[in-house]
């Protein structure tokens, strides 16, 4: 397996496929990596030589923010909006819905199975024994 920024990125893949493994890096993002490479988009990464995947160690390390640096930087805006009290800090804080979404009856993916209504989350009788 090739090792960029600190992810393995799998052998069998295009390489513009597997290059999304790593965190910061999507689709669009790889095309252009590929592209300035010089490299053929449909190549799988077992099939690269070391010279190219070299090209794009470089062109990843150099130009992009990925992985650590990215996820810190992330947490760091959510932790300064935490910190001002802001409405996108307090439902960070909250653990509800951030952009806007409804949160009636659905928000499940954010608050957990948690159901808020009567007897949604009741226990069954118990058994006489």
């Amino acid at each position: 397996m090739a090792r960029i920024a600190g992810v393995n990125i799998p052998d069998n893949k295009q390489i513009m496929v597997s290059l999304t493994y790593i965190y910061g890096i999507g689709l669009s993002s790889s095309k252009k990596i590929v592209n300035q490479a010089q490299i053929n988009p449909l190549a799988k990464v077992a099939d690269l030589s070391a010279d190219e995947l070299n090209k794009i160690r470089n062109l990843v390390e150099g130009s992009f923010k990925v992985e650590g640096e990215l996820r810190r930087e992330v947490q760091m805006n959510i932790k300064r909006l935490k910190d001002i009290g802001c409405y996108r800090g307090i439902r960070h804080i909250k653990g509800l819905p951030v952009r806007g979404q409804q949160t009636r009856t659905n928000g499940r993916t954010r608050r957990g199975n948690v159901r808020r209504t009567m007897g949604s989350g009741r226990k069954p009788p118990a058994s006489p024994t």
